[in-house]
C-alpha cells in the first residue's frame, strides 16, 4: 500500500533519517519503535509531506507521493495524528472532526460532514462530549479527538503518534481496543508509532525498529523484542516480550 525507498533526511549536517526502506501492507497495524530521537516523528513527517526527502522516494497505491503537499496527500487517503495534539481550539469537538470530513478525501458537504463526524466521534467514545469545547477536553479525549478527525478524512492509511502515551493503564486498554477496531471495524490501515511497549506489542502485526535514523530491526513483535540490537538500543533487558 505505501513504500519508502532509501529515504533519507538531513536538516542542516544533521542526519535524521538515513536510507530507510519500508513498506506497509493493506488492512495491517505496523508499529514503529525506537528511542527520542530516532526519526520516527520525522519519518511519519515526510510520509504526510510536512517534510520533503533529502532523497528516496514514497509510493502509495502505485503513485510517487515524494513531493506532493499535505493537503494533496490527505485527499488521497494519508491521515496523521500528532505527538503532542493539535486540536482546532475555541470550537467544538463536533466541530473538530467535521474540519476533517470536509476537508478530507471526500470533501464533504457540512451536512455530510457532520453526519460523517458524528459515526467516528461514537467510535472513538467521545459522542457524549460532542457539544463540549475542545479546551475542556482531558489529555485522553484530545487523543481520541485527533483519531476521530483523522478517520473522518475518510482515510485509507492512518498514521498515529504515540496516542497511548501519557495515558493511564485503562486509558491504555481502551486506545488499543478503539486502534484494532480501526483496522478490524473500519477496515483502515495503521501505521503506528509507540514508547508504550506493552501497547503495541499486543496490537501490531509488524514492527519496525530505527536507532540514529536507520532501520536496525523489522518483524513479528516477539522475534523484534529478542533481538539484541533492538535490546541494546532501546528495549533494555527488562524489556516486555
Amino acid at each position: 500500500m505505501l513504500k519508502g525507498v532509501k529515504l533519507t533526511k538531513y536538516f542542516g549536517s544533521l542526519c535524521a533519517l538515513h536510507n530507510v526502506d519500508f513498506s506497509v501492507e493493506e488492512k495491517e497495524i505496523l508499529g514503529l519503535v525506537g528511542p527520542n530521537g530516532a526519526g520516527k516523528t520525522t519519518l511519519f513527517n515526510l510520509i504526510s509531506g510536512v517534510y520533503k526527502p533529502t532523497s528516496g522516494k514514497l509510493i502509495f497505491e502505485g503513485r510517487d507521493i515524494t513531493h506532493l503537499k499535505p493537503h494533496q496527500i490527505c485527499k488521497l487517503g494519508i491521515a496523521r495524528t500528532y505527538q503532542v495534539v493539535l486540536p482546532f481550539t475555541g470550537m467544538t469537538t463536533l466541530e473538530n472532526v467535521m474540519v476533517g470530513a470536509m476537508f478530507g478525501r471526500k470533501s464533504l458537504s457540512l451536512s455530510e460532514a457532520r453526519k460523517e463526524a458524528l459515526r467516528y466521534l461514537e467510535f472513538v467514545g467521545l459522542l457524549n462530549k460532542k457539544d463540549i469545547p475542545v479546551d475542556s477536553l482531558t489529555i485522553a479525549d484530545r487523543k481520541k479527538l485527533e483519531v476521530a478527525r483523522a478517520l473522518a478524512t475518510s482515510a485509507k492509511l492512518i498514521l498515529l503518534d504515540e496516542v497511548a502515551a501519557g495515558l493511564n493503564p485503562s486509558e491504555t486498554l481502551e486506545a488499543m481496543r478503539m486502534i484494532k477496531g480501526i483496522r478490524d471495524e473500519l477496515e483502515i490501515t495503521v501505521f503506528w508509532v509507540e514508547h508504550v511497549m506493552r501497547a503495541i506489542m499486543n496490537v501490531a502485526e509488524r514492527i519496525i525498529v530505527l536507532n540514529y535514523g536507520e532501520k536496525i530491526a523489522e518483524g513479528p513483535p516477539k522475534e523484534v523484542a529478542n533481538n539484541k540490537k533492538v535490546i541494546d538500543a532501546y528495549l533494555g533487558e527488562e524489556h516486555i516480550t
